[in-house]
Parts: C-alpha cells; structure tokens; sequence
C-alpha cells in the first residue's frame, strides 16, 4: 500500500497544493499540527505506525520534507524507522526517495534530506525570533494585540456559571450591600456591581 501524508499546521491552512498529481491508489492520512511535534505522536503517525505494524505500507509519500517535520533529529529518526522496515519515503517535491529501487538505503538522498531538513528546522528558529522580536517591538509601541481566542469576550452564560455561588449569595441576602457581598463571597467589589447589572438582580428581581 502507498500512502500520501500530508501536513498543515492550523485548521486554516489549506492542504491542497499537497494533494496535486497524486495517484489514485493512495491512501491519504492528514494532520492538522505543529510539525515540531514527532511524526508518530501525531494522531496521522499513529495511524501510519498501526498500518506499519500490519504490514501494509510500502512507500509514504510526502509533498516536501517540511511537511514530515520541523525538527532535524525527528525526522532523521522516522527516515530511520521507515528504513529499516523496508518502505520507502518519497519526497514529491524535492524528487527525494530513501531506498533505491533494490531495496538499499539510499545515501546520497539521506545526505541531500539532512541538509534540507537543517534549513528547516533553522527557518522555524527563524521564524519564531522573528516573531518574538516583532511582538517586543509592537509591546513598545502599544500597538500590539494578541490573538483572538486571548482576548475573546466572556458570554453571559460563561460569566454566569463561572460566578454561580456568589449570583445565589446575591439573592439569598438581598438587603447586603453591594461590598459586604464581596467579602462574604471572597470576590472583588466590581464583580458584585457587574453582576446585579448583567441579570438585573435587585432586592426583589431573580435570574
């Protein structure tokens, strides 16, 4: 069996530039994550590493070497483990196989794979100081803003549940004012002020 693993790093990303001139009698299994993480913990490796076991995969094609991995030493590991179980891993793009048509270790792709694969891993080094530097830079300048499941807004049923004990000390004491309610409930003065806003609770009103 052939198999095409492909690689995107978030959900938006798009995986179809990987899926171009791919033979029919391939099974595709994808991951959608970091590619610092080591191909068999992904939920796709494990897959593939079942099928491995079976006895079922004879060659794993990958559109290029990024895709297999971020890190040099993992994915010089999975090669390694792919090769001694005889199947073969083909990097579309760089037109790269691990074992030549007898069955031998090809060395000379081994040796090209090691070096494309250091370019990788510093790019994402790369990468990732090039984004630190511009997040310091955007803090300096007050214009930075984080990333919009950070600085997502409460819902109401959120806020809700999450202040359930002191909404039912609200209405249990409503004569209490508004600071002895917080010291009663262990919580600061603005969140009993917010939260007889939000439901409306007065002496009278209940949720």
């Amino acid at each position: 069996m052939n198999l095409l693993y492909i690689r995107t790093s978030t959900l938006q990303q798009n995986s179809i530039r990987q899926k171009t001139n791919i033979n029919k009698d391939c099974l595709i299994i994808e991951d959608k994550c970091s590619g610092s993480i080591p191909f068999f913990e992904r939920d796709g490796g494990k897959k593939i590493l079942k099928l491995i076991e079976k006895n079922q995969v004879k060659e794993i094609r990958v559109h290029e070497i990024d895709r297999l991995g971020r890190n040099l030493l993992d994915i010089l590991k999975t090669i390694q483990q792919l090769t001694d179980k005889k199947i073969n891993l083909y990097f579309i793009k760089q037109g790269l196989k691990t074992l030549n048509e007898d069955g031998t270790e090809n060395f000379i792709s081994k040796m090209v794979i090691s070096i494309l694969g250091s370019v990788a891993e510093m790019e994402r080094k790369m990468s990732k100081e090039r984004q630190r530097e511009g997040i310091a830079i955007a803090k300096a300048n007050g214009v930075y803003k984080m990333r919009e499941h950070h600085r997502r807004k409460e819902t109401k049923m959120e806020f809700k549940a999450k202040h359930k004990k002191t909404i039912e000390l609200i209405e249990k004491y409503p004569n209490l004012k508004n600071f002895e309610l917080a010291k009663l409930g262990g919580v600061h003065f603005n969140t009993i002020t917010k939260l007889r806003k939000v439901f409306g609770i007065t002496k009278t009103a209940k949720i």
